[in-house]
C-alpha cells in the first residue's frame, strides 16, 4: 500500500508539473509576438487560422471606435501583433465593428481593459483561460492545496506562499522539489536541511519573480525568432 501511494504520488506531481510547464510555454510564447500588417491578419481570418483575438480601443471605457491595439492567437504557440497605431490600412483605420464582421467565426474575441501590459503574475488564470487551458489554473490550485496541506522540506508554508504568489514560479519549484527532488531515486533521501522562514521566503520570492519574467521574455523572443 505504502509502494501505490508513493507512486500515485510521484504520477500526479508529474501530470500537474506538465500542465504549469504548458501554461508558462503559452505565456512565455504571447510576450513576444510577432509582427504582422492588418491585410496578414485578415488572411489569417479568411484561411480559418485564427483562434482568438483581443483588441483595445482609443478609450479603454469605449466599446466602440478605432482599435489601437490588435493580438491575435493562431493556436496557443502562435501569437501575432500589429504594431501600427491605430491599427488601419493605409488612411482608413480598422474599427471594432469591421472586426465584428470579419472575426464573426472566432471563438474568442475580447476587448482588453486596463494596461496592456501582459506578464506572468496572473499567467495561470488570466492568459491561459482565454484558450480554453483552464486546466492550468486547476492544476496551480491543487499545488497550491498539496503545499498547505503538507509540511514542506525546503520552507515552511509561509515561505512557499510567497513563492507560489509573488515568486510566480513556486509552484514549479515545489513539485520539483518537494518532499525531495523529483530525478531522485527511489529509496535516496535528501539531506537534511534549514528551512527558510516567511520572511527569507519573501525575498527569494523577488528574486524568483525577476527570473521567471526574464526567463519568460528570453523563451518569448527566442520563439519569435524562429516562428517569425
Amino acid at each position: 500500500m505504502r509502494e501505490g501511494w508513493r507512486i500515485a504520488g510521484l504520477v500526479v506531481r508529474i501530470v500537474l508539473l506538465l500542465a504549469l510547464l504548458g501554461g508558462a510555454l503559452v505565456v512565455a510564447l504571447s510576450l513576444s509576438p510577432s509582427p504582422r500588417t492588418l491585410p496578414e491578419f485578415r488572411a489569417a481570418l479568411a484561411a480559418g487560422r485564427v483562434s482568438s483575438v483581443e483588441y483595445r480601443t482609443s478609450t479603454p471605457e469605449q466599446e466602440t471606435g478605432e482599435i489601437y491595439e490588435l493580438t491575435w492567437s493562431e493556436g496557443p504557440l502562435i501569437w501575432h501583433r500589429i504594431d501600427r497605431t491605430p491599427v488601419g490600412d493605409g488612411q482608413r483605420s480598422y474599427t471594432v465593428e469591421r472586426l465584428g464582421r470579419d472575426a464573426a467565426a472566432v471563438a474568442r474575441v475580447d476587448r482588453k481593459t486596463g494596461t496592456s501590459s501582459r506578464g506572468l503574475i496572473r499567467w495561470p488564470f488570466e492568459v491561459p483561460p482565454r484558450l480554453g487551458l483552464g486546466w492550468v489554473g486547476l492544476a496551480w490550485g491543487l499545488t497550491f492545496l498539496i503545499m498547505l496541506g503538507s509540511t514542506p522540506r525546503l520552507g515552511n508554508r509561509w515561505a512557499w506562499f510567497w513563492m507560489f504568489t509573488a515568486g510566480q514560479i513556486g509552484a514549479l519549484a515545489f513539485l520539483l522539489l518537494e518532499p525531495r527532488p523529483l530525478w531522485y531515486r527511489r529509496g535516496r533521501r535528501p539531506r537534511p536541511t534549514r528551512r527558510l522562514g516567511g520572511g527569507t521566503g519573501c525575498l527569494m520570492s523577488i528574486l524568483l519573480s525577476v527570473v521567471a519574467v526574464a526567463a519568460a521574455m528570453g523563451v518569448g523572443e527566442l520563439a519569435r525568432r524562429v516562428l517569425g
